[in-house]
């Protein structure tokens, strides 16, 4: 496993935030952020509950507003930050955003698309370049979600 950049851990400390704040609203802890030139572009967590929405992913939320904000739905110059591996549903975003890389902390063995039990945005038929990193405080993004949870049961 590759090591973590300062920048890297930086980031994944905003998308945690994100999956806290995701956790006190009694939504599963996901958080995402986008970050293009430095710049976060986007934040958001998982919405599922709250919204009644099915897609209300934290990848799909913040992929929505940085398209809105950028006025484009091309993203291929931007780094989505995000504590839980997508799913198949949001790597397929992944794709078709054009997103250039990737980087998850917890790995996803029951639905994960970057890697784990699918690799979406890699596949060959796809002709897609998106960059995977994973396991970026993946402990903490593991623990985030296990007390969770716990918490529920």
């Amino acid at each position: 496993m590759e090591l973590a950049t300062d920048e890297e851990k930086m980031y994944m400390e905003e998308a945690l935030k994100e999956a806290a704040l995701a956790a006190l609203e009694g939504e599963i802890p996901v958080g995402a952020i986008l970050v293009q030139d430095g710049r976060v572009i986007a934040r958001n967590h998982n919405r599922r509950e709250r919204a009644h929405d099915a897609t209300a992913h934290a990848e799909i939320l913040v992929i929505r507003e940085a398209c809105e904000k950028l006025r484009r739905w091309r993203l291929a110059d931007s780094t989505l930050y995000v504590t839980m591996e997508p799913c198949p549903m949001c790597a397929g975003a992944i794709y078709n955003a054009r997103i250039g890389r990737v980087v998850f902390g917890a790995s996803d063995s029951v639905a994960g698309a970057c890697g784990s039990l699918f690799q979406i945005p890699l596949h060959p038929s796809l002709h897609a370049n998106t960059i995977i990193k994973a396991g970026i405080e993946a402990e903490r993004c593991k623990k985030i979600l296990q007390e969770f949870f716990t918490r529920r049961r």
